[in-house]
């Protein structure tokens, strides 16, 4: 892993994750990768830490995609290793916490497809967001052809996977690649207020709440109600939902434990 590619910081419950790479645009290597993977590993170990913040370090770049060096002179066996070993994107996507993705600037390739495992996605009114992948003679390899229509349907996916094209933070936002945009200053305060938010709700539903909406993407309608109604069933164990019948009865606010 190599130090300070990643950085944690945490703030009550909150913990922000920055990739520290602005020489480079926060281009994601090898070891950067590996530091991500370990980061969230750590965060989602931490039960003090109830959401997650990932951004990128500077003001140009959220991640601009894959390190393209590592590419020259790599045989497609190495590669095969390279995409059957754990990645970021499975990291974010298999996170039980929310996980808000805050881009501050270019958000290219493995960058976009970084942003797309995340559950929210909200973008500084200067950031630009594209899969430029087909000017390199490649595809994405990093869920692109897979998270991208399910996001932006797929007249959308097909055209900015066929040109390579950039599209700004305004059109992200009406095909529906990002959920918010802000004007950049207010970018990470914006961040930190919807994270805090959701910190204040129960850990255990909030798990049990990822787990099923990602199962409606995975799974057909049925199985998908099926697991939701196993899910529900589950969250009426816990502590956190007789503190919040309690609370809410009590017309008091509640103090969920993640228990």
């Amino acid at each position: 892993m190599a130090e300070g590619t990643v950085l944690k910081q945490v703030a009550g419950r909150v913990a922000t994750v920055t990739i520290n790479r602005p020489e480079k645009r926060n281009a994601l290597d090898a070891a950067t990768r590996a530091a991500i993977v370990a980061t969230l590993d750590e965060l989602e170990r931490d039960p003090g830490v109830r959401a997650v913040i990932v951004t990128g370090a500077g003001d140009k770049a959220f991640i601009a995609g894959a390190d393209i060096a590592e590419f020259e002179g790599r045989a497609p066996v190495d590669q095969f290793r390279v995409m059957s070993q754990w990645s970021v994107y499975q990291a974010a996507d298999r996170f039980p916490k929310p996980i808000i993705a805050a881009i501050n600037g270019f958000c290219l390739g493995g960058g976009c497809e970084f942003a797309m495992a995340c559950d929210i996605r909200i973008a500084a009114d200067t950031a630009k967001l594209g899969q430029p992948e087909i000017n390199l003679g490649i595809i994405p390899g990093g869920g692109g052809t897979q998270r991208l229509p399910r996001l932006v349907g797929l007249g959308n996916a097909f055209k900015l996977l066929y040109t390579g094209d950039l599209i700004d933070a305004a059109e992200a936002l009406r095909i529906g690649l990002v959920d918010e945009v802000v004007p950049a200053a207010e970018l990470m305060a914006r961040a930190q207020a919807l994270a805090e938010k959701i910190a204040t709700k129960s850990p255990v539903a909030l798990s049990l709440m990822k787990e099923a909406v990602r199962a409606s993407v995975r799974a057909p309608l049925d199985e998908g109600l099926r697991q939701e109604a196993t899910l529900f069933g589950l969250a009426f164990s816990s502590q956190d939902k007789r503190e919040g019948v309690a609370a809410f009865l009590a017309k008091r606010t509640p103090e969920f434990t993640g228990r």
